[in-house]
């Protein structure tokens, strides 16, 4: 018997029609790209890039906002602080601390790299299904433990998350209200340690129930994607880009 995963991709109809391997490649490749830039102007086409293709994919400006608005607090804090510990060209003064020139550049450039990277891998990468994103990594080649254990924790993260607010919910039912006090830290404590626990005990459980159905260690990839003759154009496409702005990088 053998464990065989295959479900289909639900996403936009003008990236479903390439390779999912071409999609992890064009977004490693840009990537590699995009952190070789330092120039402001290259890395602000960059990102006008990656927001085309999230716009061309017709993924939504709010839905954008909302997966970077965690990592747009960090862009923020690095751009107050940053140019105050890069020495250089005096830009600004605060008391004893001078903001340098150079170091609002360099602020400039890892936000701009910082946005166009994440931008673009959820466009390319956050719409593929994690079935899918699964089986092209392993048409690439990559080693099988990183597969599985890529494929189980995206599955089971849901599972311990039931776990978590059933055991939530149990100190509820028991008039528990959190406080600073150490009653509150020692119960918070016992969660995490029954989570954990309770984890085990279910992965013990999930290892026997995949030994039964006759799993030996290995998911056997039976969806095969075919790489086509657009996937070759998309792909020399994305090599060309990459070059032009190296090139530009280098000339400039």
């Amino acid at each position: 018997m053998q464990l065989t995963l295959i479900e289909d991709e639900p996403g936009n109809d003008r990236l479903r029609q390439f390779d999912p391997r071409l999609r992890l490649i064009a977004a490693l490749l840009f990537a590699l790209t995009v952190v070789s830039l330092h120039l402001i102007p290259l890395l602000l086409l960059t990102l006008l890039l990656a927001l085309g293709m999230a716009w061309w994919i017709g993924l939504s400006g709010s839905l954008l906002l909302k997966r970077l608005l965690v990592m747009e607090g960090f862009m923020i804090a690095l751009l107050v602080m940053l140019p105050f510990s890069v020495p250089g060209e005096s830009l600004l003064t605060l008391g004893p601390f001078n903001a340098s020139v150079e170091g609002v550049q360099r602020a400039l450039q890892i936000v701009l790299r910082a946005n166009a990277i994440v931008i673009l891998l959820m466009a390319l990468i956050g719409t593929l299904e994690p079935v899918v994103l699964g089986h092209a990594l392993g048409q690439l080649r990559l080693p099988d433990k990183l597969i599985h254990l890529f494929l189980f924790t995206v599955r089971y993260i849901g599972v311990l998350f039931d776990e978590y607010r059933r055991l939530r919910l149990a100190m509820r039912a028991r008039a528990f209200v959190a406080g600073s006090n150490r009653h509150t830290w020692r119960t918070f404590g016992w969660l995490v340690g029954m989570l954990l626990v309770r984890s085990l005990e279910r992965s013990e459980r999930i290892l026997a129930a995949m030994k039964c159905r006759g799993f030996n260690g290995r998911l056997y990839l039976v969806k095969q994607n075919i790489w086509s003759r657009h996937d070759t154009l998309a792909l020399l496409l994305s090599l060309s880009l990459s070059g032009t702005l190296l090139l530009l990088e280098q000339t400039l």
